[in-house]
């Protein structure tokens, strides 16, 4: 049986990258699946050690939070007990939200597939050095997601949650807490913490194509911290510990891209001067 041919990618047709793309899509969605029916079927352990710890007073990052107040002479970030209790006010309320945790799942499991398929259709149109120096995409692109996605469950998750829990306008009010405005609450949280912590492998991109460059980071360093920190206000609640808590590990990313930057370009200043001395 005769092998199948693979196509060259300088004489595939535009329709042809499409048809590549939609296989590639499709492989990394049947993962998402996967994983999320895999998830489903330990939907109740994930609620409950996952995703309903963080309304436990004795989870690790409230303790931290605890200890830190006493140590500043501070009672109110210790906690006895979460003020709220969850409803579903829809009939597949629960159902729904037991749907859309398994495919969050299914996402953040499968992340490093994704990345791994999305590395396989651009990277043919690559030269052979530069697919070289970036095998390690896949590796530190899913290492800095994770990283973010732990820093989003640990610390902005639950500072949100702490914060909106324990705010009141009146003592006559009592929190009712829709199971999907909470779990919402959550996967924004993650999710958006883990794209945010892909920052030095977008700028490392963005300056191999010559878009960036450490002059211009440098330069804008001060409309960049104006951007963390409205960023830091959006996906946290409206508190300012909380905000340059979240501000301090995105500013240091920040600095982390500029070294990036500086060094992709010196490397391709370094390749374009000796391709020029080459062709003298």
């Amino acid at each position: 049986m005769a092998k199948k041919q693979t196509k060259n990618p300088q004489s595939m047709s535009f329709l042809d990258h499409l048809e590549e793309l939609r296989w590639h899509l499709i492989r990394a969605t049947l993962a998402i699946v996967l994983v999320a029916i895999f998830a489903f079927v330990f939907i109740k352990s994930i609620f409950t050690n996952i995703i309903f710890a963080l309304r436990d007073p004795n989870f690790i990052s409230y303790r931290v939070l605890c200890g830190i107040s006493e140590t500043f002479g501070m009672e109110k970030g210790c906690l006895e007990e979460m003020p709220f209790n969850f409803i579903s006010t829809e009939m597949a309320g629960q159902f729904s939200a037991a749907i859309w945790t398994s495919i969050t799942t299914g996402f953040v499991v499968a992340f490093p597939y994704i990345l791994h398929e999305f590395w396989k259709f651009i990277s043919p149109a690559l030269y052979e050095k530069e697919r070289k120096h970036s095998r390690g995409f896949i590796i530190v692109s899913s290492i800095l997601f994770f990283i973010g996605v732990l820093f989003g469950y640990y610390i902005i998750a639950p500072l949100s949650v702490n914060f909106l829990a324990t705010f009141s306008v009146a003592e006559v009010v009592e929190n009712q807490i829709k199971i999907g405005s909470y779990i919402s609450l959550v996967r924004a949280s993650v999710i958006a913490s883990g794209f945010i912590f892909e920052l030095p492998i977008i700028i490392y991109f963005l300056s191999k194509v010559g878009l960036v460059t450490p002059e211009f980071m440098r330069r804008n360093r001060k409309y960049a911290l104006v951007i963390v920190l409205i960023l830091a206000a959006v996906i946290t609640p409206p508190d300012i510990s909380t905000q340059v808590i979240v501000a301090i590990p995105i500013l240091i990313l920040y600095e982390i891209s500029i070294f990036i930057s500086k060094m992709v370009v010196r490397r391709e200043n370094k390749k374009n001067k000796k391709l020029t001395t080459q062709t003298r």
